[in-house]
C-alpha cells in the first residue's frame, strides 16, 4: 500500500481527492464528494501536484498511514484538510521505517510505525482545526523527510493509552500505601510485581519515576526501589504498595512511570527547510517529542503541550518537547505553552564528533561518541567545520569539507579543502558550524518541567524574551557545551535573555556551564550573554552561575527574595571576565 516514487502516478493537478473513513469505498472515483475513498491507499499511489487537495470528510478509524509525495507551488500549494472530530490511528498496518534519530537511538534497527509521512514534498499545507488524532499504540505521529515549505495547522494529538503511566497516592501507613491508578493507565500484577500494559507494549515498573505535587504545582524526578516493593490489588483501579520503609509516598502525590528505553520520536523532521507548526495541541506524545535534525528555518507558533483538561492526566510528553539537532537558519518558538514533560522543554545543540585518526594531511576519521546519537549524515560537501580541544572546548583551527565517506553508522572519513592542523590531541573533536541556528523563544510559558526549561548551545544569535518559567525543577535556562558526555555542541557568542518571569525555578536559575576540564588564560568558552529586565522570584540563590564566560551583563533585573541578599551572594562566577552587574533591584516583599 506504500509504493515508492517510481511506481506512483503523477496527478494532473488542481484536483480534489475525497476520503471518508466511515462511508467511503476505495473502489469509488475519489474525485467527487459523493463518491469518496475510504482509506489513504489510493492517495498513497499518487504524486500530488499544483493545486491538488485531499479532503478527509469525516472522522473515524485510520488503519493505514498517509504517505504523501507532493510538489505544489507557493502560489498553489497542495492542501490536505481533516474534518473536525476524533480519528483513531491503529499502527499495525502503518508504513514502517528505520530511522537514526539524534539523542534517541536506543533501537536503530527497529521499524517505527509512521502515521503521517511527508517525503520529498514541496509546498504543502495540512490543516485540521478540531481534528484530533488518537494513537492506538506507539507511533511516530508525523515524519517530514527531505521536504521544503511544509505547514501543519490546527491538529491535535493524543494517545488512548499513554506510555507514561500515572497513579495517585490516597492513603499511607508505615507499611503500605494505597494508590488509585489513572483510568487510562492499564496494568497487571504478577508475583507481587507491577507491570504496565498498553496497546502493543508492556513493561515492568521501573525505578525512575516522576512526582507531581498538585498542592505546590511542582514536578520532580524520584527513584523508587521497585524491586523492594510488593504490589497487590485492592479493588478496581486501586492497588496497595507494600514496603519496609516508606520510600516517599505521601497522600495526594501523583506518581508517573515510563519505560526509559528511547525507541521513538513523536514528530521527526530531517533534512528539511521552511517547516511551520501553528495552533497545535499535544495532549500526549510518546518518544523524544518534536525532533528536528539538520533542518533549516523551523517555527512553532501557539503550540500547546499539556494534558487534556478533561482527562485527569498530569503528563503530556514522554521526554523532551522540542529538540533541535544541528539545525540552521532560524528556529522560532512563539506563543507556546510547553508543559507536563518527562525531560527538557527545549533543547538546541549541535554534535561534537571525536577525531580518531589523521589518515593523510587532508583526510581525517571522526566518530559519533554518544550511544544514543549516531547513524545519520553529520557532514556534507561544502560544510565548514571547526576543530575543538576536548579539554578546553576552545577552537584551534577551521576547515571546509570537500568529500565525505560513511564507514559505518558511527564513523566517517572527511576529505578537507586544506591540511588538517598538525597539533590535534587525543579526544579532540570537530563541530559542523554550517549547521548552527539563530534562536528566538518569545511569549512562551514553561510549566511542570522536571529538568530544564531551555538548553541552548548554538553560536547563532539567541533571543529568549517575554517568557514565563514556572517552577522548572532544575535551571530555567542552561547554556552548556561538552565534548566528553553528551557531546552536544557548541559555544555561544550572542545571547539576550530579556523581560522574562522566572517563578521559583531550580538553582541556579540561569546556568552557564560549559563542561571544559581546563582553562586557558585570557580565553573563554562562551561570550556576550546579556540578562536584562527580568523578574526572578527566588527562595534562595544563586540566580546566576557562570564559568569560562566573557562579557556577561546582568542589569536592570528585579529579584524578589525571602531575605536580604547582596548581589555577590546571588551570583557565582568562575573563570569569567568582563562582568557587569548593575542597576538590579533586590527586595524582600512585606508579609
Amino acid at each position: 500500500p506504500y509504493p515508492p516514487e517510481s511506481e506512483r502516478t503523477v496527478s494532473k493537478g488542481n484536483t480534489t481527492y475525497f476520503i471518508d473513513p466511515q462511508s467511503g469505498d476505495d473502489k469509488n472515483s475519489g474525485t467527487e464528494k459523493e463518491s469518496p475513498w475510504k482509506t489513504f491507499k489510493n492517495v498513497n499511489r499518487l504524486i500530488l501536484t499544483t493545486g491538488d487537495k485531499v479532503e478527509v470528510l469525516s472522522p473515524g478509524e485510520l488503519h493505514e498511514s498517509l504517505y504523501v509525495m507532493a510538489k505544489g507551488t507557493k502560489e498553489q500549494p497542495v492542501r490536505i484538510r481533516f474534518a473536525p472530530g476524533r480519528y483513531d490511528f491503529f499502527p499495525q498496518n502503518a508504513l514502517k521505517r528505520k530511522f537514526h534519530i539524534s539523542n534517541t537511538d536506543d533501537s536503530p534497527d527497529s521499524l517505527k510505525a509512521v502515521a503521517l509521512y511527508f517525503r520529498k514534498c514541496e509546498n504543502i499545507k495540512t490543516e485540521g482545526k478540531g481534528a484530533e488524532l488518537i494513537f492506538r499504540g506507539k507511533v511516530m505521529e508525523t515524519c517530514i523527510d527531505s521536504c521544503r515549505n511544509i505547514s501543519v495547522i490546527g491538529l491535535s494529538f493524543d494517545y488512548q493509552r499513554p506510555t507514561v503511566s500515572e497513579m495517585k497516592i490516597v492513603y499511607v501507613t508505615d507499611k503500605y500505601a494505597d494508590a488509585v491508578v489513572h483510568k487510562d493507565s492499564k496494568y497487571e500484577i504478577k508475583n507481587n510485581k507491577l507491570i504496565w500494559t498498553g496497546e502493543g507494549w508492556k513493561h515492568k515498573a521501573q525505578n525512575l519515576w516522576q512526582v507531581f505535587n498538585p498542592s505546590t504545582n511542582e514536578l520532580y524526578r524520584k527513584s523508587l526501589p521497585v524491586n523492594r516493593l510488593s504490589f497487590s490489588e485492592v479493588s478496581g483501579n486501586k492497588i496497595r504498595i507494600h514496603y519496609e520503609n516508606n520510600p516517599g509516598f505521601k497522600t495526594g502525590l501523583i506518581f508517573q512511570n515510563r519505560n526509559t528505553f528511547r525507541d521513538y520520536a513523536a514528530v521527526f523532521t530531517r533534512n528539511s527547510q521552511d517547516i511551520s507548526w501553528k495552533n497545535i495541541n499535544v495532549f500526549f506524545m510518546h518518544g523524544m517529542g518534536f525532533v528536528s535534525q539538520f533542518c533549516k528555518n523551523i517555527s512553532f507558533e501557539s503550540l500547546s503541550v499539556r494534558p487534556d483538561k478533561n482527562s485527569g492526566r498530569t503528563c503530556a510528553a514522554w521526554a523532551d518537547i522540542l529538540h533541535f539537532s544541528s539545525c540552521s537558519g532560524l528556529i522560532e518558538i512563539t506563543g507556546c505553552f510547553l508543559s507536563a514533560a518527562n525531560d527538557d522543554a527545549v533543547n538546541v545543540h549541535g554534535t561534537h564528533l571525536r577525531i580518531t585518526d589523521v589518515i593523510s594531511p587532508k583526510t581525517i576519521k571522526v566518530r559519533f561518541m554518544h550511544p544514543q546519537t549516531y547513524g545519520f549524515d553529520a557532514f556534507f560537501p561544502g560544510d565548514s567545520i571547526e576543530f575543538i580541544r576536548a579539554k578546553t572546548l576552545l577552537p584551534f583551527s577551521g576547515n571546509i569539507v570537500v568529500k565525505t565517506k560513511k564507514l559505518n553508522d558511527k564513523e566517517f572519513l572527511l576529505t578537507l579543502k586544506d591540511n588538517a592542523p598538525g597539533n590535534i590531541k587525543k579526544n579532540d573533536v570537530i563541530e559542523n558550524i554550517t549547521h548552527t541556528a539563530d534562536v528566538i523563544i518569545r511569549n512562551c510559558t514553561f510549566a511542570h518541567i522536571p529538568t530544564r526549561g531551555v538548553l541552548v548551545t548554538t553560536r547563532g544569535r539567541v533571543e529568549i524574551e517575554n517568557n514565563t518559567f514556572m517552577r522548572t525543577h532544575m535551571s530555567a535556562i542552561l547554556i552548556a557545551d561538552d565534548a566528553n558526555s553528551w557531546f552536544e555542541s557548541g559555544y555561544v557568542k550572542d545571547v539576550l535573555i530579556r523581560k522574562n518571569n522566572f517563578i521559583y525555578c531550580g538553582r541556579p536559575v540561569i546556568n552557564i556551564h560549559p563542561e571544559n576540564k581546563e582553562t586557558v588564560k585570557g580565553r573563554y568558552v562562551h561570550k556576550n550573554i546579556r540578562i536584562k529586565d527580568n523578574l526572578f522570584l527566588l527562595r534562595k540563590g544563586p540566580v546566576l552561575a557562570a564559568k569560562s564566560t566573557e562579557k556577561i551583563v546582568f542589569e536592570d533585573n528585579t529579584l524578589e527574595v525571602t531575605k536580604q541578599y547582596s548581589m555577590d551572594e546571588l551570583v557565582e562566577l568562575k573563570d569569567c571576565g568582563d562582568i557587569i552587574l548593575e542597576k538590579n533591584k533586590i527586595f524582600v516583599p512585606r508579609k
